[in-house]
């Protein structure tokens, strides 16, 4: 089997620092050549596999701004188009543009579906619903009006990350800082309760960070310690007492939330999305309505267990889980 990878190019695959699709997308295709499959990426120049590697953008293209997002995506997706009848499976994960490909060659297209930027591209999935073959990351994140072969649990390299039993006592937030991801209210429950709040992510919204965050960073109640590569990332989730994730959207996965389990922490969110489908209410988190609910959650941590955590992580969201997964809607493509 002769599988081709399409990552997205907006930064190296897998990421430095910041990029969960192309870190989905390195996962993925590590794993795969782990198993011995034929396995070739499509990414930047830069990036890094034990597979085969083609490109035309040199680096990503949030890294480069020399670089022309559109001129470079274009180029990069007819790269993989134009080379089609050499594999057998081509893997998409940039999105919806590669669809409009899908009648003009032979080789199937499984299309990874990470989530719905707006509603306004929903017509674009429907419109190749009956030639392409859709991949959901949660079962919460499918639209009614699209037919999907199987979902798919984002997959970790669990090795990446260690088990800490026994934490500091400070909460952490750590995602995009952008209003959707509730880094403001993160800041609302540690002033409201006292707590020491660290925080990490990328700043993607530049007027919410500087009008809802930055002024209350005094960098010992509040700390913002900047966008962090994957060491300080596995030293931040592991030490903190709970992961706040209250987010104001329908989180299609959160990779943070299962990365933090992987270190033991449980995870208070808000229940939206995946989240009811990531968390074990109770067990390795609590799910909640408000910052109201999640300072009376923190009471509760003492009752959950850091090493149910870990178990649940390991064993849903695994690199080694998600490759098996896609293993199988690779082959069940092929036999129909």
């Amino acid at each position: 089997m002769k599988i081709a990878i399409l990552a997205p190019i907006a930064w190296r695959t897998p990421p430095r620092k910041y990029g969960p699709w192309e870190q989905v997308a390195s996962m993925l295709t590590e794993g795969l050549v782990r198993k011995g499959l034929d396995v070739t990426l499509f990414a930047t120049a830069d990036s890094l596999t034990a597979g085969k590697l083609r490109h035309s953008a040199p680096a990503g293209y949030a890294e480069d701004h020399t670089l022309d997002p559109k001129v470079e995506e274009c180029l990069h997706i007819s790269e993989v188009m134009e080379a089609a009848d050499e594999f057998d499976i081509i893997h998409n994960h940039f999105d919806f543009l590669p669809l409009t490909y899908s009648r003009l060659i032979r080789t199937p297209i499984v299309t990874t579906i990470h989530g719905f930027s707006s509603p306004k591209i929903v017509p674009v999935y429907k419109k190749y619903n009956d030639t392409c073959y859709y991949v959901s990351i949660s079962d919460s994140d499918r639209s009614s009006e699209l037919d999907y072969i199987a979902t798919v649990y984002n997959g970790i390299d669990t090795t990446l990350f260690d088990f800490v039993e026994h934490p500091s006592d400070y909460l952490l937030y750590f995602g995009r800082m952008h209003p959707e991801k509730g880094a403001h209210l993160a800041i609302d429950v540690a002033k409201r309760t006292g707590r020491r709040l660290i925080m990490a992510g990328f700043v993607q919204d530049e007027h919410y960070f500087a009008q809802e965050v930055f002024p209350h960073i005094d960098g010992h109640h509040i700390q913002y310690v900047g966008n962090v590569g994957p060491e300080e990332r596995n030293h931040l989730l592991g030490n903190a007492a709970a992961l706040l994730h209250l987010i104001g959207f329908d989180e299609p996965f959160g990779l943070s939330v299962a990365e933090a389990m992987l270190c033991g922490t449980p995870v208070i969110a808000v229940n939206r999305g995946s989240m009811p489908e990531l968390i074990a209410h109770g067990k390795t988190g609590i799910l909640v309505a408000d910052v109201d609910d999640a300072i009376t959650a923190l009471n509760r941590l003492p009752d959950l267990s850091r090493r149910d955590c870990v178990l649940r992580a390991q064993t849903m969201f695994s690199q080694e889980q998600m490759t098996e997964n896609y293993v199988r809607v690779y082959e069940q493509i092929l036999s129909g």
